[in-house]
């Protein structure tokens, strides 16, 4: 039986990853020289991320990505939420979303809910990150079971997660 050699196939891989990887659009394309400060929702821009902390006397006033999205209203994610189980469980599906999302904004400021509408018998939910959006729907598929579609943009950083039960 013949052996691969390992290098070849990490190689495929890594060239493969590289092909259609999509940057989010709205992060900066160079690091900040400085500290900056989000007026919009009080992140810190320090030592090359955005993160909750104490702002520094000579952070500069610069919107969040995140906040520039919300601006925008240009979401990263879309997560549909639908369902006769839905229907039932409304407030307990609800507060599993809010709650996946506090638990990652705690770590991660750029990554939170824009907004939350009705839209034809279901519930969507837009995010600002398409890592939010994909935890959510992971989070109601592992504890309400239900079937979860996930749709990635070939083209844009932009994920359509739908979930139903």
């Amino acid at each position: 039986m013949k052996r691969r050699d390992p290098r070849q196939r990490q190689r495929r891989h890594i060239d493969r990853a590289m092909d259609n990887a999509i940057q989010d659009p709205y992060l900066a394309r160079a690091k900040s020289t400085g500290p900056a400060l989000c007026p919009d929702c009080g992140a810190v821009f320090r030592r090359g991320r955005w993160q909750w902390g104490e702002v520094s006397e000579s952070a500069k006033e610069y919107l969040c990505p995140a906040c520039r999205r919300v601006r925008d209203r240009l979401p990263a994610g879309y997560v549909r939420l639908s369902g006769p189980f839905f229907v039932r469980n409304r407030n307990e599906v609800m507060s599993l979303v809010r709650n996946e999302e506090a638990r990652e904004k705690r770590n991660h400021p750029l990554q939170r809910i824009m907004a939350i509408r009705e839209a034809r018998g279901a519930v969507e939910v837009t995010t600002t990150d398409v890592h939010v959006a994909r935890r959510i729907g992971d989070a109601l598929r592992s504890a309400f079971q239900g079937s979860l579609a996930l749709r990635y943009s070939p083209d844009e950083y932009l994920v359509r997660v739908n979930w139903s039960r």
